[in-house]
C-alpha cells in the first residue's frame, strides 16, 4: 500500500493532554551538547558490591529468565514486608498485601488506573513529578492541583480539603519529594490524614526517596498514621536507593481490598517485574543499617556541593530537606523564560537541567531543577562550569 493510498481514522485523544517526559528530552540535549547532565536522576556511580554479585549469580539460574508469580518473588515480597514494618512502621502482608511492580512510575499508573472511575478527580501536590499527570489522564480521570506554599514548599491541609469536590478519589503525596525537595512533617501529613479520613478519600504516597533526608528531617509514612493503614497506597522500590534505576523494581503495599484491584491491572500492563532484577532485589533489601547511614553521608557531601555552587553562581532556591532534587529560581537574574534558561546552561555553560515548567500547571517559568545523584568529582565539574561564567540572562 503507498503512503498516499493509506488512511487512517480519527486517532485516539487520550494522549494529547500531555506531552513525551521533559527530563528525557533534557538527558537527550545533554548528549548532544556534551553538557553535565545534572537534569534526569540518573547515578553515574557503581551499585553496592553486594547487589551486582547478587544479580549476577541470579543470572546464571535458568530459572531466572522466565516470568515471575504476577505480583512478585515470594522471597522479595517478604524482604519488603520486612523492611515495611521495620522501617515504615507498616505491617503488610506479603501474601495479600505487597505488589511487585515495575519500578515506581508503573506502581503509579496501576494505583490511579484501578482506584478510579473516569471523571472522577485526583488531588495532585504541585509542583509534582511529571508522571502524575499523564496517570491521571490515562486513568480518564481528573488532575486537580494543590499548590504547596513556596518558597519553602509547607503542605497546607485547609487548601488541601478545600479542593476537596463531591468527585475527588485519591490524593497523590510524594515525600521526599521530587522536585521540591520536601520532607513533609508529622503535622502536614497528619492533615492529609484527617483529609482523607472525613472524605473518604485512598492517599498514594511516592516513596521512592525514602532513605534520603538531611538536617535533621526523617521520611515518615503516612500509612503508619492512625486510621491509614486501609486507605494508603504506599508506593517505592529499588531504583534511587540502591542507584539501579535501570532495573524497574518497585512495589506497592495496600490493603487487601486495593492490592486485588492494583494487582489485576498490574498484570495486564506488564506481568512482572524483571526475574533477576527482583532475585537481587532480596539481597539490596538485606543490606545493614551502615549502608543507609552511609548514603544519606555521602549525599549529604554531595548536595554540599552542589548549594554551594548554585549560591556563588547567583541562583536562588531551598535547601532541599531530602531527595536529590534542588529547585532553583533565576529571576533575579533576569530570566523570564525556563526553557530559555535550561537552553543556555546546556550550551553555553554545558551543565544540563530541567524547565522548572515541567513540574507545574502554570507556574516554575523562572525555574529549574537540578540533581545531585552523581558522584563528587562530576558535581565539582558541574560548579566549575556554573561559577565560571555569569549566569545573567543576555
Amino acid at each position: 500500500m503507498t503512503r498516499a493510498a493509506f488512511r487512517l481514522r480519527r486517532l485516539s485523544r487520550r494522549t494529547q493532554p500531555f506531552q513525551e517526559s521533559v527530563i528525557r528530552e533534557m538527558t537527550r540535549l545533554g548528549a548532544e551538547v556534551g553538557g553535565v547532565n545534572l537534569a534526569q536522576g540518573l547515578p553515574d556511580f557503581e551499585p553496592a558490591a553486594e547487589i551486582v554479585g547478587a544479580l549476577e549469580r541470579a543470572l546464571a539460574r535458568p530459572e531466572s529468565h522466565q516470568y515471575s508469580y504476577t505480583w512478585g518473588l515470594p522471597e522479595l515480597r517478604e524482604a519488603v514486608a520486612r523492611k515495611s514494618r521495620s522501617f515504615n512502621g507498616i505491617d503488610a502482608d506479603p501474601d495479600d498485601e505487597v505488589t511487585v511492580t515495575c519500578g515506581v512510575s508503573e506502581g503509579v499508573v496501576a494505583a490511579v488506573l484501578a482506584l478510579t472511575e473516569p471523571e472522577d478527580e485526583v488531588l495532585v501536590l504541585e509542583p509534582w513529578y511529571e508522571n502524575y499527570v499523564p496517570a491521571c489522564t490515562l486513568a480518564g480521570a481528573r488532575p486537580r492541583f494543590v499548590p504547596l506554599s513556596e518558597p519553602g514548599f509547607a503542605l497546607d491541609p485547609e487548601r488541601l480539603e478545600r479542593a476537596v469536590t463531591r468527585r475527588t478519589r485519591l490524593i497523590l503525596v510524594n515525600t521526599p519529594g521530587n522536585p521540591s525537595g520536601r520532607v513533609f512533617s508529622r503535622e502536614e501529613l497528619e492533615g492529609v490524614a484527617r483529609v482523607c479520613r472525613r472524605h473518604g478519600l485512598i492517599a498514594v504516597t511516592d516513596e521512592i526517596y525514602e532513605h534520603m533526608w538531611y538536617d535533621g528531617h526523617r521520611s515518615l509514612s503516612l500509612a503508619s498514621l492512625p486510621g491509614m493503614e486501609d486507605r494508603t497506597v504506599t508506593l517505592s522500590g529499588l531504583g534511587k536507593t540502591y542507584a539501579v534505576t535501570g532495573w524497574r523494581v518497585g512495589w506497592a503495599i495496600a490493603a487487601p481490598k486495593l492490592t486485588a484491584l492494583i494487582r489485576k491491572v498490574h498484570d495486564y500492563l506488564t506481568i512482572c517485574a524483571p526475574t533477576p532484577f527482583q532475585e537481587a532485589g532480596v539481597a539490596a533489601l538485606s543490606l545493614p543499617p551502615r549502608y543507609y547511614e552511609d548514603l544519606r553521608r555521602t549525599y549529604g557531601a554531595r548536595r554540599a556541593i552542589l548549594l554551594d555552587a548554585l549560591s556563588r553562581a547567583g541562583l536562588a532556591f531551598t535547601p532541599p530537606e531530602g531527595a536529590y532534587y534542588v529547585m532553583v529560581d533565576a529571576a533575579e537574574l533576569g530570566w523570564k523564560d525556563d526553557w530559555k534558561f535550561v537552553d543556555f546552561l546546556a550550551r553555553r555553560i554545558g551543565v544540563v537541567a530541567v524547565p522548572g515548567s515541567s513540574f507545574y500547571r502554570r507556574g516554575g517559568r523562572t525555574r529549574a531543577r537540578l540533581n545531585f545523584a552523581k558522584k563528587e568529582a562530576t558535581l565539582r565539574e558541574a560548579a566549575r562550569r556554573l561559577t565560571a561564567k555569569s549566569l545573567r540572562a543576555p
